[in-house]
């Protein structure tokens, strides 16, 4: 059976609730790659699993605004993935208490799987993304890049 790792934000609802604004014809060819390329996929049969991201900007945001790899050691992340992870599945089953839209799904990480480096590069970046873009945060941490 392959277990999953798993985000889904349906924050094309969201983006599509924001008020018509006029489209400028002249936008260039980067920006439309960029709204084609906002989902993240990474999987390893190997491990069987796989990390799916679908947000908006964050692709853009990975490349242009996250610490290079190898800037934090993989401990550091896991040990910040699994405390994000914690506080997002407790705020995923507390829909009530939460902004509505913003924690659609649990996420299935289980600490004691080594999913590598590139997963919990990207995870803990999606983390911090969120946090900044959605003024959320999730732990006692403050984010920040």
């Amino acid at each position: 059976m392959k277990s999953f790792l798993y985000i889904f934000l349906i924050t094309g609802f969201l983006y599509s609730c924001k008020s018509s604004q006029p489209t400028d014809n002249s936008s260039n060819n980067e920006e439309v790659n960029i709204t084609k390329n906002d989902t993240v996929s990474i999987a390893n049969n190997d491990l069987e699993y796989e990390l799916i991201i679908i947000e908006p900007g964050y692709n853009l945001w990975l490349e242009t605004r996250a610490r290079p790899r190898g800037y934090y050691e993989q401990d550091f992340m896991e040990t910040r993935n699994k405390r994000y992870v914690d506080a997002w599945n407790n705020r995923a089953l507390n829909p009530q208490e939460y902004p509505s839209g913003l924690y659609e799904s649990q996420i299935y990480y289980d600490p004691s799987i080594d999913y590598g480096y590139e997963v919990n590069y990207k995870l803990y970046n999606y983390f911090i993304y969120f946090q900044l873009t959605y003024k959320q945060q999730l732990t006692s941490y403050i984010p920040r890049i």
